[in-house]
């Protein structure tokens, strides 16, 4: 079986954070290990609390796992300070680990800062260049181009500007935009479209998550990052389509819909 480490927060309503990543890795039919950065107190309305690990915890964690069950493949999502992301690159690079995801977690869906600038800069500097691949949402790849993100040429301009500093791959996620759920991954200069309808449900929580998570477990397998893509992308719709309707906000996807 191939393993598959999350470096994530918590989220105790299970529907995003490494609650999300591990139900995503085995539906994946992979075994799933966990890097704690940060516990959240949060459901389906908002998040009202944070509780940030220490580096020295994390550097434990990422010893224990890497020192008896190596992962094939490592997700990175929620890095919620400076310290924390010096940990994480530290042991990366020790270890020298391999099929790096990084979802940058830098802004909310709402539109609003989870990191501070000093913050999002060392993300930036330190973490995102050990990444195979990368998974902005529209608002994060504003941050990391410059500029506004409004149209599917705008996406084009943002992904040959991120690759400017970026050698790997990177899919910017069009779950955003109006008209359009298209994904846009952009290869060694190469362009190349993943073409989604939106599906009607407001029950989105944890969909960044899910979707980093999944392509790790994919690259774990040995499949292509093309590939991996496309195969996770059909997962998260499945999730989508199974129409999970729980709590008062935007729900859960049903990470276990092929569960019979």
């Amino acid at each position: 079986m191939k393993k598959v480490l999350t470096i994530a927060g918590s989220d105790c309503s299970g529907g995003a954070g490494i609650q999300a990543d591990l139900k995503t890795i085995i539906a994946n039919k992979c075994y799933g290990m966990s890097v704690i950065t940060a516990l959240t107190a949060q459901n389906t309305t908002g998040v009202y609390g944070i509780e940030t690990c220490s580096k020295d915890f994390v550097k434990n964690q990422m010893d224990c796992i890497f020192k008896d069950i190596f992962p094939d493949a490592v997700k990175i999502g929620m890095v919620s300070s400076i310290e924390v992301i010096e940990a994480i690159s530290e042991k990366l690079k020790e270890y020298k680990a391999k099929n790096i995801v990084v979802d940058p977690v830098m802004v909310s869906t709402s539109g609003s800062k989870l990191l501070e600038d000093d913050a999002i800069d060392k993300l930036l500097k330190d973490l995102i260049p050990l990444a195979k691949v990368i998974t902005p949402n529209l608002f994060e790849a504003e941050i990391l181009c410059g500029f506004k993100i409004k149209t599917t040429e705008d996406m084009i301009k943002a992904a040959k500007k991120i690759g400017e500093n970026f050698n790997g791959h990177i899919l910017i996620k069009g779950g955003h935009l109006e008209d359009n759920a298209n994904d846009l991954l952009f290869s060694k200069g190469e362009i190349f479209w993943f073409q989604e309808e939106k599906i009607d449900n407001p029950n989105t929580h944890g969909t960044g998550c899910t979707l980093s998570s999944a392509i790790a477990s994919n690259l774990a397998k040995g499949y292509s990052v093309r590939d991996s893509i496309k195969n996770s992308k059909d997962y998260i719709t499945g999730a989508l389509r199974a129409n999970l309707n729980l709590g008062k906000g935007s729900g859960p996807l049903d990470h276990g819909y092929k569960i019979g």
